[in-house]
């Protein structure tokens, strides 16, 4: 839903600033006078000598008692927008996870605990430098985030089977999981050349 979101507004910020671009670079340049055709009568670029704001448009609500009010209520409220959208962006670390101990009862395991486990476990395959964990999502339904620095001999499609054959399902299963999706960055150690005497 939010990667939708993000889209429909991102697309449509970005046809605004193109449109809007476009129309000022037409003006600019004094294309409708050079090729011959016709602005519409609201656009104010029309040609190189105007400018964004005149004058009056400056000026006319200035004297109006709602003008000032008006204009900091649609301000605060696009701020307030625009921090909410800001704040969504953001993947929560998962706090625990809810494990079914099979007697009615349910266990947390703190997320974070997990979080170590599975980091210690990639750290030790061969050819893994360093190793980030992040679980985010549900606390019935976590997902895994790692980020794994590889060393230059490793080889990212070894590393990569068993990251997912034993860290991760050593994860799933002591959690008690029946899935733990996971999204896997791989980079690679950066190295210098070593000169040869």
């Amino acid at each position: 839903m939010l990667k939708t979101v993000n889209r429909v507004l991102l697309g449509l910020l970005g046809l605004g600033l193109f449109a809007l671009g476009g129309g000022v670079l037409l003006g600019g340049l004094d294309l409708p006078r050079r090729w011959d055709f016709g602005m519409p009568g609201w656009w104010p670029f029309r040609g190189p000598d105007d400018v964004v704001l005149g004058t009056e448009g400056r000026t006319r609500w200035r004297e109006e008692g709602w003008w000032w009010p008006t204009v900091i209520a649609v301000l605060a409220v696009l701020l307030a927008l625009l921090l909410w959208w800001l704040l969504a962006q953001r993947r929560h670390r998962l706090g625990g996870i809810r494990v079914d101990s099979e007697d009615g009862a349910a266990a947390r395991l703190d997320g974070r605990t997990l979080e170590d486990v599975i980091e210690e476990e990639a750290q030790a395959l061969d050819g893994v430098s360093r190793a980030h964990v992040r679980l985010t999502g549900r606390r019935r339904a976590p997902t895994a985030r790692v980020r794994l620095l590889l060393e230059p001999h490793a080889d990212p499609a070894r590393t990569l089977g068993q990251l997912s054959r034993e860290a991760l399902t050593h994860a799933r299963d002591s959690a008690g999981l029946d899935r733990l999706p996971s999204k896997v960055r791989l980079k690679e150690v950066r190295h210098h050349a070593q000169r040869a005497a």
